[in-house]
């Protein structure tokens, strides 16, 4: 999963690495907010298991997050718009949109 090689399985493993961070935060948050201290536990289960997914993409550590930090938001916005209900303003989504411009030049700048 070099940068000139299939970028394919990299992408999908960061979206499935966001998915569970995004749903071990969202089970966090609604532990602590009502529901049972087991959800706060379940919740840290899945981000270890977010932790575990984001490292299998072999590349350097900077490069990883830099360009894992894009995906997440568009992960993150999405889940809140479309399973929270929450309303995204535009300035969140020109934000989101300077966060996958930085992903992407941390992603295709040269080395």
């Amino acid at each position: 999963m070099s940068r000139t090689g299939p970028w394919l399985p990299a992408a999908l493993i960061l979206v499935a690495a966001a998915v569970l961070e995004v749903a071990g935060d969202a089970m966090i948050r609604s532990g602590l907010r009502g529901r049972s201290g087991w959800w706060v536990g379940a919740g840290g289960a899945v981000l270890a298991a977010y932790g575990v997914a984001v490292n299998l993409v072999p590349w350097d550590f900077s490069r990883l997050l830099g360009s894992y930090v894009a995906v997440f938001a568009i992960v993150a916005i999405l889940v809140g718009r479309f399973w929270f209900g929450d309303s995204v303003s535009s300035t969140t989504w020109l934000g989101l949109a300077l966060i996958v411009l930085g992903g992407a030049v941390i992603q295709l700048g040269s080395r």
